[in-house]
């Protein structure tokens, strides 16, 4: 899109309602029909971090690995594989095991 100028972009506000354009777009928002619906995917190892209620550090220790690795996953630079990958999804399904293991 090619940039308006000052004169450009003066005209075309003086033609706008702004007022009426929020007040549409309230309704529309109370109506269910928003302009845009932005879905954030959570990486599996933040969502089972969360879901357990331990510190990053904390989370690393259980699973047996840096803190640099968790973040990296829960950053989705990297993925887990192998038993980290299974241990997460316990962890996701079962937190309550977690804090379990922790407390023993």
């Amino acid at each position: 899109m090619a940039k308006m100028s000052e004169k450009a972009l003066l005209a075309r506000d003086a033609k706008r309602n702004i007022a009426a354009e929020i007040r549409r777009g309230m309704q529309e928002m109370r109506a269910g029909r928003a302009a845009r619906v932005h879905h954030v995917e959570v990486p599996e190892a933040l969502e089972a971090r969360m879901r357990s209620g331990l510190s990053q550090q904390k989370f690393a220790d259980v699973l047996g690995v840096s803190a640099r690795t968790l973040q990296d996953w829960e950053q989705g630079r990297r993925k887990p594989t192998g038993a980290a990958r299974s241990l997460l999804a316990i962890a996701a399904k079962r937190p309550d095991v977690l804090r379990e293991v922790l407390a023993a």
